[in-house]
């Protein structure tokens, strides 16, 4: 399948500046730099959104525009959290309202498919409409979802996405159990030191069965599995094996480095056995650690495919691999294309 477009609202302003000037975060989360929402979203609207929803809707109204479609065939997300700061709104006013006389908006937007539901409502869209919620394999599940309906014909065009967020009490909750840095250092990767630092964003695709004049890469295949017990090394050759894709064919690997020392050393682990002189990057030190952070690095890696075509064609990245493996549990892998 095909990627025509791809949007992202994430701690970065833009790919062009992520290549200049990265921004720069310390402490221990990345918070995204929320666009112009009015850009995209009727003002009236505005304000009765949460903030995780005017970022997917932003991210999914964006990667629409660049692919030149107006109405998808179906919509399909991914989110672990959902709309968290929606739940804790709900949440927080039983408890202080004792369970009477609540309004239902909260409890309405803090389903996990507000997102989705509410971008098929601002596009007047009665198509297929799925959100799956699978932990660290989130946006895989929507991906192997859209895999499926554009293979068996149902649909042409698909947008699909991911979103999560950050709040402060989820935040604090999940601080508890030394997952973060407890560091002022803005240096993630290669720190040495336990822990990592939050992230948070939303991006956007739209995948259609057929490549077309503006298609930027070609999704060769996506697989993800869960505490699956095999080595790295061995999943990843069994992957290019079957994509008949030998490693030294691979002009750049993406991989899911999050600066905590107990994980790095996996991915390490990796790169040395598999991927020995090849031009690995990682992605985590722009958007953070979060359990649907590997649709920012499909983002990242389409931008660099487009991106290398607009500066020099013979150059750009032909072939891209994306490991990530989100706690040592949800291992996936994405290979790419260019178009």
């Amino acid at each position: 399948m095909y990627i025509r477009s791809a949007s992202a609202v994430s701690p970065q302003a833009s790919f062009n500046q992520m290549l200049s000037t990265p921004a720069v975060y310390t402490g221990d989360k990345l918070n995204c730099i929320e666009p112009d929402y009015s850009k995209y979203i009727d003002p009236k609207l505005i304000r009765r959104m949460s903030r995780i929803i005017k970022m997917g809707v932003a991210a999914a109204m964006e990667a629409l525009k660049d692919a030149e479609l107006s109405m998808p065939d179906a919509i399909i997300t991914g989110t672990a959290y959902g709309c968290l700061a929606d739940t804790d709104a709900f949440l927080s006013r039983m408890v202080e309202f004792n369970e009477e006389l609540l309004s239902p908006t909260s409890f309405i937007q803090s389903t996990h498919n507000t997102v989705g539901a509410q971008i098929a409502l601002m596009l007047h869209c009665h198509h297929y409409n799925n959100t799956y919620v699978h932990r660290g394999s989130s946006f895989e599940a929507a991906v192997l979802d859209t895999q499926s309906l554009l293979e068996e014909g149902e649909a042409e065009n698909i947008l699909v996405g991911a979103v999560d967020e950050i709040i402060e009490n989820s935040h604090a909750i999940i601080s508890r159990f030394g997952i973060y840095k407890e560091s002022e250092s803005n240096k993630l990767l290669n720190s040495g030191t336990d822990g990592t630092m939050a992230g948070e964003g939303a991006s956007f695709f739209v995948f259609s069965k057929n490549k077309e004049q503006n298609s930027i890469a070609k999704l060769e295949d996506v697989k993800t599995y869960y505490k699956t017990g095999r080595k790295a090394e061995n999943i990843i050759h069994n992957f290019l094996m079957e994509n008949n894709v030998p490693v030294e064919n691979l002009d750049l690997i993406i991989l899911g480095n999050n600066g905590d020392s107990k994980t790095d050393e996996h991915y390490n682990t990796v790169a040395q056995h598999l991927f020995g002189g090849k031009r690995l990057v990682g992605y985590k030190n722009y958007c953070g650690e979060y359990p649907t952070s590997s649709a920012f690095a499909l983002w990242m890696a389409t931008m660099m495919i487009e991106h290398g075509k607009k500066i020099n064609n013979a150059t750009s990245p032909k072939k891209i691999l994306i490991y990530n493996n989100y706690k040592l549990k949800y291992p996936s892998l994405y290979l790419l294309s260019a178009c």
